[in-house]
C-alpha cells in the first residue's frame, strides 16, 4: 500500500510539471519519436476499471480512479496513436506496462495495445488509445472532457461519451 501511495504521488508531481500551456493543442506529426512522461511505470500491469464521473455515467478510469480519454484524430482499426511530443505531455498515453491487464467492469476482448511511435505499448479499447489528462489531478476529475471537440471520456464499451460538461462545474476548456 506504501508503494501505491509513493507511486500516485510521484506520478502525480510528474504530471504537474507537464501540465503547463494551452490544454487545446493539436497532435503532434504522426512521426514525432518523443519518451514522455507515462501514466504507469513500465513494470506494473495496467488497471482498467470503471466508476461514475460527473454527469457522464460510467466511464473508464485507470488503478488510482483517473478518469481516461479517446482523441478523435486517433485511428481504432487500425489502432493508431495521433498524440506524440506536446500532446502526449498535456494527454499522457496509457501505458500496456507488463503481466495481464487488471479488468474490473471492463471486457477483456476489447483490450489491446498499440506500439507508439517511441515504440511504447499504449492500452486501446475498442481499437482506440486511451490516454489520461495532465489537468485531472485526482479521482473523479474529467477536466478533458470536450476539450477542442476532440477529447472524451470513454465508457466500458470502448464507445467516446460526447456529453458536454455543464457550465459552472468546474470543467476547463
Amino acid at each position: 500500500m506504501k508503494r501505491i501511495a509513493i507511486l500516485v504521488g510521484t506520478v502525480a508531481l510528474g504530471l504537474s510539471v507537464v501540465a503547463c500551456g494551452d490544454d487545446s493543442t493539436p497532435a503532434g506529426s504522426p512521426g514525432t519519436t518523443t519518451n514522455t512522461t507515462t501514466s504507469q511505470p513500465a513494470a506494473a500491469a495496467v488497471k482498467l476499471a470503471t466508476a461514475d464521473v460527473a454527469d457522464f455515467g460510467k466511464v473508464v478510469v485507470d488503478g488510482t480512479g483517473r478518469t481516461l480519454y479517446v482523441f478523435d484524430k486517433d485511428t481504432a482499426n487500425p489502432s493508431k496513436s495521433n498524440c506524440d511530443g506536446e500532446c502526449a505531455a498535456k494527454w499522457p498515453p496509457v501505458l500496456a506496462g507488463s503481466g495481464t491487464p487488471q479488468l474490473d467492469g471492463v471486457d477483456a476482448a476489447l483490450v489491446g495495445t498499440v506500439t507508439r511511435t517511441d515504440g511504447t505499448k499504449q492500452v486501446t479499447l475498442a481499437g482506440l488509445p486511451l490516454y489520461q489528462f495532465a489537468s485531472d489531478t485526482k479521482a473523479g476529475d474529467a477536466k478533458g472532457q470536450a476539450v477542442g471537440e476532440v477529447w472524451w471520456v470513454v465508457g466500458a464499451d470502448g464507445k467516446k461519451i460526447t456529453t458536454k460538461p455543464k457550465s459552472g462545474d468546474g470543467y476547463s476548456y
